[in-house]
């Protein structure tokens, strides 16, 4: 089976932040395991890493894109604010409209491959669902 052209985005902003699949993958995470810790963990991420990761999207915008509660007898968690959800929307979003507005590009490019499949592929959207980039882009 032929493997379709994939697309991985990472924007690097004036601020320094970089954002990609990888922390896309850690926003979503953590909305559907309501934790920092439990996103890490179904990245093979450590705790401290995911943690780092927030803090830095957190100073990075104008809001925090994640809201979180210590652990204890309450149990803690964390979960997007409403800017985090609009982040990774926009993001998915953006990812969206290269694969379909750049798909005439992107096939003029794989087609020019050596030992290029002879059925054209259409790209595939990729915001990082595998981890393999990396996971803090």
């Amino acid at each position: 089976m032929a493997r379709l052209t994939r697309i991985r985005l990472r924007l690097h902003f004036y601020n320094g932040l970089m954002f990609g699949p990888g922390k896309a993958d850690l926003l979503q995470g953590i909305a559907t395991h309501g934790s920092i810790a439990g996103a890490g963990r179904a990245m093979g991420m450590s705790y401290k890493r995911a943690w780092t990761l927030v803090e830095e999207m957190n100073a990075a915008f104008a809001a925090p894109l994640v809201a979180s509660s210590r652990g204890g007898a309450t149990g803690g968690g964390a979960h997007l604010t409403p800017e985090g959800e609009g982040v990774l929307a926009h993001y998915r979003r953006l990812i969206e409209i290269a694969t379909s507005q750049g798909a005439a590009e992107i096939e003029a490019l794989r087609a020019g491959l050596r030992d290029a499949p002879s059925l054209p592929e259409r790209a595939a959207p990729d915001g990082g669902a595998d981890g393999g980039e990396g996971a803090g882009s």
